[in-house]
């Protein structure tokens, strides 16, 4: 008996060790891994995550820009609607290189070169009266028409390969949201003390544009260079019962600017289409040649 008791109690010893290792986490405890690659899970073990797939620039657009657009004119209608005379450069912050360059404007040197559409490029297309038409060109580019000089910009929200500079140059776009719904604070028992679901996200559009040919940001030649970089702001809201969108310019050209030049542009939204003309590049010619210098 004594026997059979003591090759028990040397059985149950090294069984009972072994068991205090495996909870103790010893090196000898099956992993998780190891578990799985046993052809079981071990129980608590994190799962593999599953891979998300990113959306597209088209499916996580904040706000739709898509649609005919008219540019509704209510303000700078001197400097917009008509060309002013050469020289005229009130409220622009010129250098004294950008005011040499605006004072030796010619539109029938320009015309006669065939230049006829620097007026027309990236740093002035947005100020130009008349109608824009948007949409998506693929998943990742929005494309924009302008009535206005026939011109056209893509809007890359993935990185553009470069190519020849053009008038409208490379513009990359970005998706900048934000939350405008329920405050932080909601009713208690509603949404609870802080932490609830959260409002809808709206947002703005981003897009900086480099690599352009070099023109005017005024019909009557005030000056961009090709190493000017535009950072542009889209918005879209509704006042007054209709849709709008408003653009907010930041040009910025440390050659022929003392700083960056900034402005404000706003269009309505039309029902279709019926009312897009495109244009070739036309600049009027001014009434007059010479003005006093003014404000600058």
């Amino acid at each position: 008996m004594r026997r059979r008791n003591v090759a028990s109690v040397a059985v149950t010893l090294p069984t009972l060790a072994l068991g205090w290792l495996l909870v103790a986490g010893s090196p000898l405890a099956p992993t998780p891994l190891a578990a799985q690659r046993a052809g079981g899970t071990a129980r608590g073990a994190a799962q593999p995550d599953v891979p998300q797939v990113p959306q597209t620039a088209k499916a996580s657009a904040p706000l739709d820009l898509t649609g005919y657009w008219v540019s509704v004119v209510t303000e700078d209608w001197r400097w917009r609607m008509m060309t002013p005379p050469r020289g005229d450069a009130q409220g622009v912050p010129l250098s004294r290189e950008g005011r040499r360059v605006a004072d030796t404007w010619d539109l029938i040197k320009d015309n006669a070169s065939g230049a006829q559409c620097k007026a027309f490029g990236v740093g002035g297309i947005m100020r130009q009266p008349g109608r824009i038409h948007i949409l998506w060109q693929d998943d990742s580019t929005l494309r924009m028409d302008f009535d206005a000089g026939k011109q056209t910009r893509l809007i890359h929200f993935a990185a553009a390969p470069r190519s020849e500079s053009t008038y409208q140059g490379n513009s990359i776009g970005q998706w900048q949201t934000r939350n405008t719904g329920a405050p932080i604070l909601e009713e208690e028992g509603r949404l609870g003390r802080r932490g609830g679901p959260q409002g809808p996200q709206k947002g703005s559009m981003k897009v900086v544009t480099t690599g352009m040919r070099a023109g005017y940001f005024r019909k009557n030649g005030l000056p961009y260079s090709e190493n000017a970089v535009v950072t542009e702001y889209f918005d879209r809201h509704q006042d007054f019962g209709s849709e709008w969108f408003t653009v907010l310019t930041v040009l910025d050209d440390p050659k022929n600017l003392v700083s960056p030049f900034v402005t404000t542009t706003s269009f309505k939204r039309e029902a279709d289409g019926s009312k897009f003309n495109p244009q070739p590049c036309e600049t009027i010619p001014p009434t007059t040649t010479v003005v006093s210098k003014g404000e600058s």
